[in-house]
């Protein structure tokens, strides 16, 4: 049964930021002149759509550097790599493309800069994702330790509280990073910042899309995968603003009960969550429920990162 009057307020940006766009075409160019397999260290992205649609061209997703046959083409995930996994990588008969976001690279060249330079360095993230692991990975164990809560924050002690610096997770929450960093400020006086936000535009654009809308809607829905960093992190913008708010891959986990009493609901897409998801979720909420659909946009992206070198040569 339909109710009228339902609302549909979507947020722009949403969806495929540049390093993930870079990643996907990075994959899909490789097929096309290497042709099946390819091989990718971890999930390209984040997201079980885009990887079961690579998967069905011929793309085999691998954890570890020794599951790749010799003379295979292999690519990194958008998400990085520690030195060791690069190093066994390039002791392998194997053609590497490395898919490696640009602005994970940048921190990743921020952290040996001021290991170079003789700094404690702190890295603000979550345990066990492949970025925070590519990242601690640059140098040697125990150069860098990371911070995970604001308690953590509170009881981590320096060697020298003059020579301490922090580098962050791109996909983080902006409002939790910010009580982290002011915690580490308070105790650390002299502590250094990145010379430009390690969060990157995505996660900032769509995190802060989600803040302007907050007062306008009843419900979030948020298009992205479990696994996803920062599809997870506009779930928790809404939620920690007294929105209800869910993390879903397609439609069909869409629940009836979420939308009793709805009148307005908000609908946005991780950086790594293709538009498909999207335009299909729109329709599946105005063939049930009726209504209109209105874009709150907040600023427009012209980001674009070029492909890997290795792309533009034949083979």
């Amino acid at each position: 049964m339909k109710q009228s009057g339902l609302r549909i307020l979507l947020a722009a940006p949403r969806g495929f930021c540049a390093g993930v766009d870079r990643a996907i075409e990075t994959v899909e160019r490789a097929l096309a002149l290497f042709g099946a397999p390819i091989y990718v260290r971890h999930e390209i992205v984040h997201n079980k759509h885009v990887v079961a649609r690579l998967r069905g061209k011929g793309v085999v997703f691998v954890e570890n550097i020794d599951e790749i046959p010799d003379g295979a083409v292999a690519i990194f995930s958008a998400h990085g790599v520690s030195k060791a996994v690069r190093a066994a990588a390039a002791a392998r008969p194997i053609r590497l493309i490395d898919a490696t976001c640009p602005l994970v690279t940048k921190v990743h060249l921020e952290v040996r800069r001021l290991a170079r330079e003789g700094y404690e360095i702190l890295l603000i993230g979550h345990a066990g994702h492949p970025e925070v692991e590519g990242t601690m990975g640059q140098l040697p164990p125990g150069r860098i330790r990371l911070i995970r809560t604001p308690e953590e924050a509170e009881r981590v002690e320096v060697r020298s509280p003059e020579r301490v610096a922090y580098v962050t997770q791109t996909t983080l929450s902006l409002d939790e990073t910010e009580a982290v960093v002011a915690i580490l400020r308070r105790r650390f006086p002299a502590l250094l910042a990145p010379g430009k936000d390690d969060i990157c535009y995505a996660t900032q654009n769509r995190q802060n899309t989600i803040k302007a809308m907050l007062d306008r809607i009843d419900l979030l829905l948020v298009i992205g995968s479990k696994n996803s960093s920062n599809s997870n992190r506009l779930v928790e913008v809404a939620r920690s603003h007294g929105v209800r708010g869910y993390l879903i891959d397609e439609p069909s986990e869409l629940e009836p009960a979420w939308f009793e009493g709805v009148r307005t609901v908000g609908l946005t897409a991780g950086a790594s969550a293709p538009e498909e998801l999207v335009q299909a979720t729109v329709s599946h909420l105005l063939e049930r429920y009726g209504g209109t659909v209105e874009s709150l946009v907040l600023k427009e992206e012209q980001v674009d990162f070029p492909i890997p070198k290795e792309l533009l040569k034949s083979p």
